[in-house]
C-alpha cells in the first residue's frame, strides 16, 4: 500500500501542494535559527494586521450593502406609488374622454 501524499489527502478540496512540499516537523520548528524565527514572527504579524484590515473592510462593505438594500426598497416603494398614480390618472382620463 502506498503512502498518501498531501495532494491525495485533500484531493476533494482542490488544494495542490508544490512537488517539494513537506510539512515542518516539531523537531525542525524547535531547531529554527533566530533569523527564521524573526521572519516567521514578522510574517505572522503581517497576517494579523491584514486580518484586521480585511475585517474592517468587510464590516464597511456589509454596512454599505445594508444601505444599498434600504435605498433599493425605498426606490421600489416610490416606483410603485408613482405607477399607481399614473394608472389612476389614466383611468380618470379615460372616464373624462367617455363623458365627452
Amino acid at each position: 500500500m502506498r503512502a498518501l501524499s498531501p495532494v491525495d489527502s485533500v484531493a476533494s478540496h482542490a488544494v495542490i501542494f508544490p512537488a517539494n512540499y513537506r510539512p515542518l516537523r516539531f523537531v525542525e520548528v524547535i531547531g529554527m535559527a533566530g533569523d527564521d524565527w524573526a521572519a516567521l514572527e514578522n510574517r505572522v504579524e503581517e497576517l494579523i494586521e491584514l486580518c484586521g484590515v480585511l475585517s474592517r473592510e468587510n464590516r464597511a462593505l456589509r454596512a454599505q450593502q445594508q444601505n444599498w438594500t434600504t435605498e433599493r426598497a425605498k426606490l421600489i416603494e416610490k416606483n410603485e406609488l408613482a405607477k399607481s398614480r399614473v394608472e389612476s390618472m389614466i383611468v380618470r382620463l379615460k372616464s373624462l374622454e367617455q363623458e365627452s
